[in-house]
């Protein structure tokens, strides 16, 4: 009955100090316009601009990311 109780102590004491949302932010995936930007594109409504190529999508695929 001990080894529970102390293994459900070491639990509580270790995730105490995670908040909460740093966990779930893992399991929601992040909007398209926010990886195009991440990855160092831009989102563009029109074609991309003859100095970029395409990369991706923006905004459910209605724009083109551009880098």
């Amino acid at each position: 009955m001990r080894t529970p109780c102390l293994l459900l102590l070491t639990l509580c004491l270790l995730f105490s100090q995670v908040a909460p949302g740093i966990l779930l932010r893992r399991l929601i995936p992040k909007p398209d316009h926010y990886v195009c930007h991440k990855n160092g594109g831009i989102c563009f409504y029109s074609l991309c601009p003859t100095y970029t190529k395409l990369i991706g999508t923006c905004y459910r695929k209605k724009a083109k990311c551009c880098k």
